[in-house]
């Protein structure tokens, strides 16, 4: 015979598994944005949902505020440590790029803070204030609630968030809509699948970079490469072995076209672009098996999904 409390017990699990459910793509976009990770965010997610088990759920008035409170210290804690492995990465960092076709499980309140370029400028921030500016201009919290979560006062919070918006705008450019970032990714491929040097320079804003992500795979470069002429010849040096037979898939990475490239049955690297007015200023290769793999598990799921 069930014991009276046992099935008190499943249905208090049920409940509170049925509000994480419900909140969890908030609470993975919050996580994501913060730490530029897949998989760092999973697990973030992972702990929150233990204490949410363990908690007095009774004792809780909002369940979206506590849940985002605790997600949002996890992801904190998280970051502090990332940085400092961020700093022995074997070749250039980029963020994992998580596939948005659909868009359900990053839960993109505001898309900008989710694109792969406006990922790295995060970067330059703390943690604290990455923190806050997330929380304020992609899920648009209350500067009171900023502040319980960071553990400050409003006006600390609101200063926190108005210095990461001047950073961050000051090494921006100027955007681009979504159809002239994939206009001019496609006029990159032309070029570069004919190895044409001036057409690719002609492409590329003054400052362009071209940075592969490889994780220490052998053949991606270990430094970025800087200014127009270098990108357009290196570029052009390797037409004749990577674009030869290849069949691009067309994806969405983070709000943005992508292209996966493949070498015989598998892909090999995914690739985009940061863009302005003024042409290509980011060449960003995606060549870390393992970032590639997890890309591969968010489309699968974005594909179920439709």
């Amino acid at each position: 015979m069930t014991r009276p409390e046992s099935v008190n017990e499943a249905r208090a699990l049920e409940q509170a598994l049925s509000v994480f459910t419900e909140l969890r793509p908030r609470l993975f976009g919050i996580a994501y944005r913060m730490l530029g990770s897949v998989s760092e965010a999973e697990d973030v997610l992972q702990e929150a949902w233990v204490r949410w088990q363990h908690t007095d759920r009774a004792a809780v008035v909002n369940p979206q505020a506590y849940l985002s409170l605790t997600t949002t210290r996890l992801a904190l804690n998280v970051a502090q440590s990332a940085r400092s492995r961020r700093e022995t990465y074997i070749g250039p960092w980029l963020p994992e790029p998580v596939d948005t076709s659909s868009d359900p499980a990053v839960g993109a309140e505001r898309g900008e803070a989710l694109e792969l370029a406006f990922l790295l400028l995060l970067e330059r921030l703390t943690p604290t204030e990455r923190a806050a500016y997330v929380l304020r201009e992609a899920f648009v919290y209350p500067y009171t609630e900023i502040a319980e979560i960071l553990q400050l006062s409003p006006v600390n919070a609101r200063q926190l968030v108005s210095r990461a918006r001047k950073r961050l705008t000051a090494a921006r450019h100027e955007p681009i809509d979504k159809e002239e970032h994939r206009r001019l990714l496609g006029v990159f491929l032309l070029a570069a699948q004919t190895g044409n040097v001036a057409a690719l320079v002609d492409l590329f804003a003054e400052d362009v970079v071209s940075s592969s992500d490889g994780g220490g795979t052998r053949g991606a470069a270990r430094s970025p490469l800087l200014g127009s002429a270098r990108v357009a010849k290196f570029v052009a040096a390797f037409a004749p072995r990577l674009w030869p037979g290849a069949d691009f898939t067309w994806v969405e990475a983070n709000g943005r076209a992508g292209v996966l490239v493949p070498r015989g049955h598998a892909d090999v690297a995914l690739l985009t672009i940061d863009a302005s007015p003024a042409g290509i200023h980011h060449l960003m290769w995606i060549i870390n098996p393992a970032k590639l793999d997890a890309f591969a598990r968010s489309r699968s799921r974005a594909r179920r999904r439709l």
